[in-house]
């Protein structure tokens, strides 16, 4: 995909944007991402290796990850408040990378309560690697350009989601358990330079809260009902994680193998992302919510009924789901980009990365019961809850594109921006 033309430009405040800083940006977030998406793997084996048992190994990888919820919110108010944001955002990067050695060097030697504490604290600082980063990009665009940098913070993930459990494996493989977490917390460290130097927080916009005060996620609205969504397709993800190793053992020949499900589905994910980021701006956002959690709940039922078949319908369910995991993250960052004051997006972006990690581990955990007994009935599980996610679209109002609303266009005439058009394509 051809990167967009990023000349140098001033915003209403006058800092100065230019190539290099949406480059460095981006390699910090995708640096961070990939140290993420290589940890939950790296802290898996490595629990494994130190426990002997995949009980143990799943403990501690939800540990590192039930903790987001809290760390979130948290986090995301103590970016909005201070006047550097890349220098917490380096910190809470700091931590992360210091936390998963902290564990590494726990496991074996201390109680493992105290090493499961250790990853709890640890994943408080899971939503900087995901929401901490993307609240930062309109700080380095107008809103004209927010479409594609969107899409391309969206690719981010989905190279993460390829690469990172592909390097835990491959560093396992060669070097032991222990070394995927080193190579884990390395990325992860790597970004800490790159979020240190981000400018600083943009000066007031002489915005006011009616009433005097304002909520960090709104109770109604489009914000509300991407929320719901993308937290329940989250959930179904953590349920179809559960059932991995079951579907690689029955349909690949080894439980190792069920990897390579997620393999396909970051590849379409990296795919279908690269595509949309062409479209982002006639397709709206809250289209691709709903339509995305359809499809995938779609993929999951084939996936329930074509498992016990043969592996050729399982890659196919999972590259469907990654397709529409992909286009789906970058209309639910339209959405918090859109609706959400200045002054609280990094709450909003953080809360949101928080609640869809916890979400995740909570799918994760609910599904290890019900897997052991039918693999085909947590696999439908997770297609009702993709389904029942979409149910905040179900009126024709709530489908409305992000860039039809009234707030959306309040937001762009106050930023300068032109007037969107009415959200159909």
């Amino acid at each position: 995909m051809r990167s967009p033309s990023l000349r140098p430009f001033s915003r209403p405040f006058s800092r100065p944007f230019s190539r290099p800083s949406v480059a460095a940006h981006l390699t910090g977030a995708l640096a961070a991402r990939t140290g993420d998406e290589a940890a939950g793997p790296a802290l898996a084996l490595a629990g494994f290796a130190a426990a002997g048992s995949t009980s143990g190994a799943a403990a501690l990888l939800a540990c590192a990850t039930v903790a987001a919820a809290v760390g979130g919110p948290a986090f995301g108010a103590l970016l909005d408040r201070s006047p550097r944001p890349g220098r917490l955002l380096a910190g809470a990067l700091a931590l992360y990378a210091a936390g998963l050695g902290a564990v590494l060097l726990g496991l074996g030697r201390l109680p493992f309560a105290v090493t499961a504490l250790l990853a709890v604290v640890t994943g408080l600082m899971g939503p900087a690697l995901s929401g901490g980063w993307t609240a930062q990009l309109p700080g380095l665009a107008p809103a004209d350009r927010m479409p594609r940098l969107h899409g391309l913070d969206s690719l981010t993930f989905s190279v993460a989601a390829l690469a990172g459990p592909a390097l835990a494996g491959g560093a396992a493989l060669l070097l032991g358990a222990p070394a995927a977490v080193v190579v884990a917390a390395a990325l992860v460290a790597a970004a800490v330079p790159v979020a240190w130097a981000l400018p600083p927080a943009a000066p007031p916009s002489g915005e006011r809260p009616r009433g005097g005060r304002v909520r960090a996620v709104p109770v109604r609205g489009p914000l509300l009902r991407a929320t719901v969504t993308s937290v329940g397709c989250a959930t179904a993800q953590g349920v179809v994680a559960a059932c991995l190793p079951a579907l690689g053992a029955r349909a690949l020949g080894a439980p190792g193998q069920g990897a390579l499900l997620l393999s396909a589905a970051a590849a379409a994910s990296l795919v279908a992302t690269a595509l949309h980021a062409r479209l982002a701006r006639t397709v709206p956002a809250a289209r691709v919510l709903w339509g995305a959690a359809l499809a995938q709940a779609g993929a999951w039922a084939v996936a329930a009924t074509g498992a016990p078949g043969g592996p050729v319908a399982l890659v196919v369910a999972f590259a469907v789901a990654g397709a529409a995991e992909g286009p789906q993250l970058t209309a639910l960052f339209a959405v918090r980009y859109e609706e959400t004051p200045e002054r609280l997006r990094g709450r909003v972006f953080a809360t949101g990365a928080g609640l869809k990690i916890t979400g995740f581990a909570l799918g994760a955990a609910a599904a290890g019961p019900v897997a052991a007994r039918s693999v085909p009935a947590a696999l439908l599980l997770a297609a009702v809850l993709c389904a029942a996610s979409a149910l905040p679209y179900a009126g024709p109002r709530s489908r409305r594109g992000v860039t039809g609303t009234p707030g959306a266009r309040r937001t762009a005439r106050r930023r300068g921006a032109p007037r969107p058009s009415s959200g159909r394509p």
